[in-house]
């Protein structure tokens, strides 16, 4: 059996796959209302409370797990992995004197150079904390892994907002002089085996002591690999709060004016980027029945005439990156469903603009869109979207992020095939 953990923004999820990937098992854990002093401690019991709450016979037939967490999300630890300052989360933009020293090392469009990057977190913990409170920065996933392995590692998809080189899979000069490389974790390829779950913990959890603890990945890419896609121009696109488009590709592209750029997959790079535009902005003005009641009366066969822009508030990453563009939301027609009709075009074009701009910057030509996410069950929409896209749209078989580090667990570096890759 073969064990992913997802942790998201509210909870964590937990996935049990057998060898030919069939789900034998699922729970989730919320964490409640946590302070932020509280939260490392919350996930750490969420961790050994849902690997603990798998049945016992399962449990004893783990041969392998993998971590999926929330990208920059980071804490500062001492040697013994104990947290010496409340994680500060993906969504905290506190670092905006460090993200203006990153733009001049690396360059404004680096993904490392926004103030709510990781390595942006990690200067204002190292300016902010001093060297006597703090011996290694973790990303959120690294450390739930090292809790488990003992191995402080960072995976290539959550180093990437901490300045890592995929080039050469090293920190970079001008990181080391930032932050000094001393206090980042050695970076590995996800999927990468960092030995066997600590004995102590293994035989405490009831779980099987030759279990392999691999290395983790980001939520986001997690749930793309849940969604099982393996072949240039196959895309995934996550249709949740926000959008979030990711496009498998043979050359890698980034563009800061855009909001784009590309994760290491092997041989292959993963574009994309997030709009804001989303489910977010759908609930603001719809409950979940209208929903589904007024998408049955739409025709998506044809344009719904408005020219709308659906944010939820005011600013949009991809793909434009434009903090200051306001939602567009006029005229409103009497009809709701005319309205509704309204957001998700505007929707489908956001995302249609969005592959057309990683095409534009040299990604391979998109040929078909996987859905995930709560939209993708909704058949106007996904109807809508492929008149817009002009390729084939499905939905996703398994989208939660979960299933995807399970298939990491199982897998490892043969997920991303690469000349060098061992398949371990």
């Amino acid at each position: 059996m073969y064990l992913g953990i997802d942790f998201g923004t509210s909870g964590a999820r937990a996935c049990v796959i057998a060898p030919g990937g069939q789900i034998e098992e699922m729970a989730r854990l919320d964490y409640g209302a946590p302070t932020i002093d509280e939260a490392a401690a919350t996930w750490r019991e969420v961790l050994f409370s849902l690997i603990a709450g798998i049945p016992a016979g399962m449990r004893r037939r783990l041969a392998a797990l993998a971590v999926d967490g929330t990208s920059a999300t980071v804490l500062a630890c001492d040697e013994a992995l104990n947290p010496t300052f409340p994680p500060i989360p993906y969504h905290d933009a506190r670092a905006v004197e460090e993200a203006a020293a990153i733009r001049r090392a690396a360059g404004w469009a680096h993904p490392a150079a926004s103030a709510s990057s990781g390595l942006a977190k990690v200067l204002w913990l190292k300016k902010h904390l001093g060297l006597q409170r703090a011996r290694l920065y973790l990303n959120q996933a690294d450390w739930l892994s090292a809790l488990l392995s003992g191995q402080p590692v960072a995976d290539y998809h959550n180093a990437l907002k901490m300045g890592l080189d995929l080039e050469t899979g090293q920190w970079p000069a001008w990181v080391e002089y930032l932050a000094d490389v001393d206090y980042l974790p050695i970076p590995v390829k996800p999927g990468t085996t960092l030995g066997l779950l600590e004995r102590p913990r293994a035989r405490e959890l009831g779980v099987h002591p030759d279990c392999l603890v691999r290395a983790g990945t980001t939520d986001s890419i997690a749930a793309f690999l849940a969604a099982g896609v393996d072949q240039p121009g196959d895309a995934v696109t996550s249709l949740g709060s926000t959008l979030v488009l990711k496009l498998l590709s043979e050359t890698r592209v980034d563009d800061g004016d855009s909001g784009v750029y590309s994760h290491w997959f092997g041989r292959l790079w993963l574009a994309g980027g997030a709009s804001n535009a989303g489910g977010a902005t759908l609930r603001q003005h719809f409950s979940d029945d209208e929903l589904e009641a007024l998408s049955a009366t739409i025709d998506p066969e044809r344009d719904s005439g408005l020219d709308y822009y659906p944010l939820p508030t005011r600013g949009e990453r991809f793909p434009v990156n434009d903090p200051e563009l306001p939602p567009r939301l006029e005229p409103r027609p009497e009809q709701r469903a005319d309205f509704l009709h309204g957001l998700l075009d505007g929707l489908a074009r956001i995302e249609a603009r969005g592959y057309a701009r990683l095409q534009e910057l040299g990604a391979t030509p998109l040929r078909r869109v996987v859905g995930a996410g709560g939209g993708a069950r909704n058949p106007t929409y996904a109807r809508l979207r492929a008149r817009r896209l002009g390729v084939p749209v499905t939905r996703a078989h398994e989208h939660e992020a979960c299933y995807g580090s399970a298939r990491l667990a199982r897998d490892g570096l043969a997920l991303f095939p690469d000349e060098d890759t061992d398949h371990d």
